[in-house]
């Protein structure tokens, strides 16, 4: 993701000190967005997407319940084997 909002940046010939005063973070800050550093917070790498004109809503799109495939398949293994009806007790 780092390496795109540094190209994305360079194509709209924007530095990266223009770039940290528009997401509010500091330069030493933004640097590391740009080499995709983990330790950097989710809202620094969105607000770097928003100020490009990126799509910006790919990361709701990740964690959308639909696309969580692992969570869909353990839900499916915690599934019951055989379902059988409950009794209801005959009147006496």
């Amino acid at each position: 993701m780092g390496r795109g909002i540094s190209v994305a940046r360079r194509r709209r010939l924007l530095t990266a000190d223009m770039m940290a005063e528009r997401i509010g973070v500091g330069r030493q800050t933004y640097r590391r967005v740009e080499q995709g550093d983990p330790t950097v917070a989710m809202g620094t790498y969105v607000m770097a997407l928003y100020v490009l004109g990126l799509d910006w809503r790919v990361l709701e799109h990740a964690v959308e319940p639909r696309a969580d495939v692992m969570g869909t398949d353990l839900a499916v293994a915690a599934l019951p084997k055989r379902v059988r009806p409950k009794r209801t007790p005959q009147p006496k």
